[in-house]
């Protein structure tokens, strides 16, 4: 501890000395500058392990010399402590990098546990840095790839892991916005703890509110029992939201009402309790577009978008598709007690030629399929998985998501033609291949693909996760 070095710059004198004689009795190293021009001179010649940083000084803004002093500050845990709690330069702080953000008055204790788990982010990260200097990864964390946009998003990753900031995940539908969440989880501080995950569009509304916040007996109808809701099953760990754009705007006051307070009340009792959890959300919709909509707060927005982290979709991966379905192969062959000889030829130039619009997703079915119903030698995914060309003279076939009624309007020719295309598949299948055949062409919007099916976005959530489920439940992810 006594090696760990803190620069306090703070212009009020007796809070300078204050956090100084609370740190120094913990065993750190600490050296005050009184403002932003006597903070450049101590950065120009020394490094620092944390630095706490008053945002409000009398020579200068606190976040223009973050600014000014990035690549000298990159090599610092940064934490952020002022007067001005606002949550737009909170969100511009966490932004810029900082490890955390406090606002005066700080505790003793508080101030004290920060700066060593500081402290601690930073040595782990110099020895990330250390251990993997120059070395591209080709897993990381549940994650398969090695692809120069796969390494991006595992540095940021592993730069935000140690942060209290809440993360707002993007990409499209299959890409791995539930395995980042777990990467998050288990590249940080509170990989000891619960892993919560709650998909805000597969559970009815009616619901949502006491799987996320919990409830007391007798709440409603059939609240037989008291039940801990997702927040609090996540104390000391973290809570990820997937599919958040979903959540209705009432309940949407209500989450932004923990997250300012941390407070949680569960449905029918007037109690608060403190909860301590990371907060990690997902959606493949544009979170901008719903906001502009009036579908999504913007208030909730800021507050979840402290550190934005997105997906790229398998085709702009490159060879990390080949990576992947070698893993998939290897795996589920396994699985099913099979052995084969890699993939035929026509198969690798599928693989490569593919657009991939269900991501990762979609080449972790095809390839499961394809074992299922194949005994061995090279693996071949031209039988199952791809689909046949439509005859010629026959492109006027209904896209998927047609309703029955528009169906029966077809002559002979034309059902029989898509009779011939689904030859041999069972209904499940049939059912799976329209809906995530309506997904790829509602872009991955799952409300407008079951408003083309005319069934309810809940429903589609619930059958997806099923499938999941019975491809094997473990996930090989992008």
């Amino acid at each position: 501890m006594s090696a760990t070095r803190v620069l306090i710059v703070e212009d009020a004198t007796s809070l300078a000395l204050g956090y100084a004689g609370q740190l120094e009795e913990q065993g750190f190293s600490v050296e005050i500058a009184a403002s932003a021009n006597e903070a450049r001179s101590i950065l120009q010649r020394a490094a620092f392990d944390v630095v706490l940083l008053d945002l409000q000084l009398p020579d200068g803004d606190g976040l223009e010399l973050y600014r000014e002093h990035e690549r000298e500050l990159a090599r610092s845990s940064v934490i952020v402590i002022t007067a001005d709690g606002s949550l737009e330069r909170a969100i511009t702080a966490m932004r810029c990098g900082a490890y955390d953000f406090l606002v005066k008055p700080v505790p003793g204790q508080r101030l004290a546990t920060t700066v060593r788990n500081a402290a601690e982010r930073h040595r782990l990260r110099r020895e990330v840095k250390a251990v993997r200097a120059g070395r591209h990864r080709e897993q990381f964390h549940g994650f398969v790839g090695r692809s120069p946009v796969m390494q991006a998003v595992y540095r940021s990753i592993e730069n935000v892991a140690g942060s209290k900031a809440s993360v707002f995940i993007t990409g499209e539908s299959g890409t791995g916005k539930e395995v980042a969440a777990e990467a998050l989880h288990k590249a940080g501080d509170r990989r000891e703890g619960p892993f919560v995950p709650l998909n805000c569009g597969a559970i009815p509304e009616s619901l949502v509110e006491s799987e996320l916040f919990g409830h007391v007996k007798g709440a409603f109808t059939s609240a037989l029992d008291h039940r801990e809701g997702a927040i609090s099953a996540a104390h000391g760990g973290t809570l990820f939201l997937d599919e958040i754009c979903e959540m209705e705007l009432k309940l949407q006051v209500k989450l932004l009402r923990f997250l300012q307070t941390g407070l949680v009340q569960k449905v029918g009792s007037n109690k608060l309790e403190p909860v301590d959890v990371r907060v990690v959300c997902a959606t493949n919709r544009d979170p901008v577009v719903e906001v502009d909509a009036g579908r999504f707060r913007e208030d909730l927005y800021y507050r979840l978008n402290v550190i934005p982290i997105e997906l790229p979709p398998l085709r702009e991966r490159g060879d990390d598709v080949m990576l992947l379905a070698k893993a998939f192969l290897e795996r589920y062959a396994a699985e099913e007690g099979k052995r084969f000889d890699g993939f035929s030829e026509d198969s690798d130039s599928f693989l490569i030629a593919h657009s991939w619009p269900g991501n990762v997703r979609e080449l972790q079915n095809v390839i499961r399929r394809a074992i299922i119903l194949q005994d061995g030698g090279p693996l071949e995914l031209d039988r199952v998985g791809r689909a046949r060309p439509v005859p010629a003279g026959r492109a006027d076939l209904p896209e998927a998501g047609a309703s029955r009624a528009a169906m029966n309007g077809w002559g002979d020719p034309l059902r029989d033609a898509a009779l011939e295309l689904l030859e041999g598949r069972s209904f499940a299948e049939v059912e799976q291949i329209l809906i995530e055949a309506a997904i790829a062409k509602a872009d991955g919007n799952i409300t407008r693909a079951a408003r083309a099916l005319n069934v309810s976005p809940s429903t589609i959530y619930r059958k997806r996760e099923r499938w999941e489920a019975l491809d094997g439940g473990g996930r090989i992810a992008s």
